[in-house]
């Protein structure tokens, strides 16, 4: 059975201040280092093979901060890159809301798009790591796009934002992945 640990990057200054990042490459801020610092720290007493990264500057610097704790290969993986959001990107909520209340972005990747590309990746997962413990350090509208698509559109899911550095774990048992839990962040002082 191959398990998969989906892992959020820490905050950046970006997500302190609600602009949507996209594929923006934001570096972590101190609150994202100590995020990432807390996961390793939990992970440590644990049992990995791999990390896995986005190559955006936020999720590999968690990746770098937790693999201080374990040790481990990190391969980079263009699959799980955040979803690019178009024009967009850097918008505060506030005018995001206001000027696409829909929130349809001209030149975003379609959901669509976005839920086949990480299938995608957590297939290629699959077949290079089988029976392998994996993390992967990716983004949030990634995680969840691929949480909703195992889960094929569980309504509690849908509504539930993903903290950073929170931790969901998937596993791929009788040819089917499938979600233990998601938006774990326990192991977060804040």
């Amino acid at each position: 059975m191959t398990a998969i640990c989906l892992i959020r990057h820490g905050e950046t200054d970006w997500n302190a201040l609600g602009k949507l990042q996209g594929r923006t490459d934001i570096p972590l801020n101190e609150t994202g280092k100590r995020q990432a610092k807390e996961t390793g720290e939990y992970l440590k007493h644990t049992s990995w093979d791999v990390i896995i990264s986005s190559p955006l500057k936020r999720a590999r610097e968690t990746a770098d901060i937790i693999n201080q704790y374990l040790g481990l290969d990190i391969v980079e993986m263009e699959d799980f890159i955040e979803r690019n959001y178009g024009d967009a990107e850097g918008m505060p909520f506030e005018e995001r809301m206001k000027l696409y209340p829909d929130k349809n972005y001209p030149n975003q990747e379609s959901k669509e798009a976005l839920a086949e590309r990480l299938m995608a990746g957590i297939q290629k997962v699959g077949v290079q790591y089988p029976d392998h413990k994996v993390l992967i350090v990716a983004h949030g509208a990634a995680i969840h796009a691929l949480l909703s698509k195992i889960s094929n559109g569980d309504a509690d899911l849908e509504n539930t934002k993903l903290v950073n550095a929170c931790l969901s774990n998937i596993s791929f048992l009788e040819n089917k992945w499938h979600i233990q839990d998601y938006n774990v962040s326990d192991h977060l002082s804040d």
